[in-house]
């Protein structure tokens, strides 16, 4: 059984990679992780804290790799 790990995406990325990652991660598109992180800053604004605080606590994949 192989484990899951979080990572940024690098050569995936709009701003910082966390939604490239958490889409890997969760197995979802990241268009939709996109979608609902804007949604949450719009709505109140926690969405730009919750993206600081994962662009700085997240670490960034290291291995490159081309689809």
């Amino acid at each position: 059984m192989e484990t899951k790990k979080l990572y940024r995406k690098a050569n995936d990325r709009v701003f910082g990679g966390v939604c490239s990652g958490l889409g890997d991660y969760f197995d979802v598109d990241k268009v939709l992780i996109r979608l609902l992180w804007a949604l949450a800053i719009i709505i109140g604004g926690v969405g730009i804290i919750a993206y600081l605080i994962a662009w700085v606590v997240i670490p960034v994949d290291t291995v490159v790799n081309y689809r």
